[in-house]
């Protein structure tokens, strides 16, 4: 495995090539943005209000967008209401979660 690939505290690669991220959401935001590293989650402004699920709508459809897949395959595996989420996304065509990685010291 090479350094690239090797896993960081909020990101675990499973052998199927899935990709599951520890998320600490921050609903209210201007923009829908990555915004570094909150402990041991990544940290996404969302540019949506934490009402009937909004937040997480554009928490999915930033995340389809970004790893470029069908928004069905991102899910939110735990943390539905509150802003500590695990997502997983199956069979990612981009990987914008190593460029994240260089943002943990921002």
């Amino acid at each position: 495995m090479s350094s690239s690939s090797a896993d960081v505290s909020w990101r675990r690669v499973g052998a199927d090539g899935s990709i599951t991220l520890q998320i600490h959401a921050q609903p209210g935001a201007k923009h829908t943005e990555v915004a570094g590293v909150h402990g041991d989650a990544l940290k996404i402004r969302l540019a949506a209000p934490a009402v009937e699920g909004k937040a997480n709508d554009e928490l999915l459809r930033f995340l389809a967008q970004a790893f470029r897949v069908p928004q069905r395959a991102v899910t939110i595996v735990r943390g539905e209401t509150g802003r500590r989420k695990t997502l997983r996304i199956e069979s990612p065509v981009a990987r914008p979660d190593r460029e994240w990685e260089m943002r943990e010291t921002h």
